[in-house]
């Protein structure tokens, strides 16, 4: 058999480490962050750096964490280092927030790296991310319709009020560090949740990009290369919309006499563009302004929406369309204008079942949901699904639990006061409630279609 031959140095990018930066490397226990932490003490004394340790227990995989949190302070203790750890009761934030798991314990992690760069306490945060992250990434976004600011995946430095947060593994490949560790005789700890395909992610890293790789072996690094296109890509048009809007799209409505009327109601707000000037722009261009000015006012157009404004562009185009919950436009002989209106409680929140057919679009109870026909769905109809609110003997089954539960155990558990329960938005396909707002639910039958919330009142 072959000798694999040894790595001496794993990669990692040096550039914006410099003599005397004090670094807290994020390390989860798993082979990535271990893997940077032993790269970055490696070579700690030629670039100058100072080193700590810095770890999250989120407080959901009980003892599992509470080992993971061993190991990382142990692995510390060898190296010398100073340990900085944290702990976060992620359910009961996620409960709070109607977030999902993932989404809570992101938002804590990396809450408390901003508050250690805040207090002065470090210069960065290093975080393991690697160029097979960045390709999952890019490739997720890519199949949730992202535009290309999307695209630009990870961004290997994040500028913080005070420090950065830096991702110097983004140009190196997982099992190259693996392979590292393992001639070195280092372990890691393995989080069993990264093997639930329960979760799109972990479906893309362990299904999808290795189907894909047998096409091109090379489409993680193609990925990656799209990343750094695309940022540098958005890089410029910022700097362009920054030059052209503030003499392009202009903050009210016209008045009589010259001048622009402006709104002063915290919820409203309006932009107009002349049409003459819009028609006058390349596709590119329109759109990227359009997008900019909704953008402006709070609202983050989709693709649906933004060629529909296109479209309002046009002479014989409609005069005035709903572009998102609270968002219009109106277009006059003269200018486009997008306008957003403040909706009172009960403009908000529907009072009848809304009954749309998929895939569709349904709006009521304060939400706007998409229905998209999944990929594996069979060219048969699915039929309609039906938003509305809860009713007597309602029950869900939402991830990772045993059976159905009813709803009113749900809504104690997400601390929903009674009068909110009575508008909480659901859908129900085929007499099973298939999504609730604020809960990731497991329908009991396959559902061959997928549902997004676009906007929220």
């Amino acid at each position: 058999m072959a000798r694999v031959p040894s790595i001496a140095r794993i990669r990692f990018d040096r550039k914006n480490l410099r003599v005397g930066t004090r670094v807290a490397v994020a390390v989860s226990g798993g082979a990535d962050s271990v893997g940077l932490l032993r790269a970055l003490h490696r070579e700690a004394a030629e670039l100058g750096l100072v080193l700590a340790v810095a770890h999250v227990h989120h407080g959901i995989r009980g003892a599992e964490a509470d080992e993971d949190e061993r190991f990382v302070g142990d692995l510390a203790d060898d190296l010398g280092l100073e340990l900085w750890a944290h702990r976060v009761e992620t359910p009961a934030v996620a409960r709070e927030r109607k977030q999902t798991l993932e989404e809570a314990a992101r938002e804590l992690r990396y809450a408390w790296f901003r508050e250690l760069l805040a207090q002065g306490k470090f210069d960065a945060v290093a975080t393991a991310h690697t160029l097979d992250d960045q390709a999952e990434t890019v490739l997720h976004r890519l199949l949730r319709g992202a535009w290309t600011e999307g695209l630009g995946g990870i961004h290997p430095v994040v500028h913080c009020a005070r420090g950065s947060i830096l991702r110097p593994f983004l140009e190196t490949r997982r099992e190259e560090i693996r392979e590292w560790l393992q001639q070195r005789g280092q372990p890691w700890r393995e989080d069993a949740t990264n093997q639930d395909t329960a979760h799109t992610r972990n479906r893309i890293r362990l299904d999808l990009m290795p189907r894909l790789g047998e096409y091109n072996p090379q489409v993680a690094e193609q990925l990656a290369r799209l990343a750094t296109i695309a940022r540098d890509e958005e890089s410029w048009w910022d700097a362009e919309l920054a030059r052209i809007l503030p003499g392009l799209v202009l903050p009210g409505k016209p008045v009589r006499g010259g001048g622009r009327a402006v709104s002063t109601h915290p919820e409203e707000g309006s932009a107009g563009i002349e049409l003459e000037r819009l028609r006058a722009l390349a596709p590119a261009v329109r759109r990227r302004v359009l997008r900019a000015a909704a953008k402006r006012l709070g609202c983050a157009l989709n693709f649906e929406q933004t060629e529909r404004l296109m479209a309002m562009c046009e002479p014989e185009a409609a005069k005035k369309q709903e572009l998102a919950a609270g968002l219009w436009a109106e277009k006059s002989a003269r200018e486009l204008r997008l306008v957003r209106k403040g909706a009172s409680r009960e403009e908000a929140i529907a009072t009848e079942p809304v009954e749309v057919s998929i895939p569709g679009e349904a709006s009521g109870f304060g939400v706007r949901l998409r229905m998209v026909l999944a990929e594996n769905a069979s060219t048969a109809s699915p039929g309609t699904v039906v938003l509305r609110t809860p009713r007597a003997g309602d029950r869900v089954r939402i991830r990772h639990s045993r059976g159905a539960k009813p709803l009113k155990e749900i809504f104690e558990r997400m601390q929903v006061e009674p009068e909110a329960r009575k508008t909480w938005p659901v859908l129900e396909w085929q007499r099973q409630i298939v999504w609730m707002k604020g809960v990731e639910l497991e329908p009991e039958r396959e559902v061959p279609f997928a549902v997004e919330m676009v906007s929220a009142a």
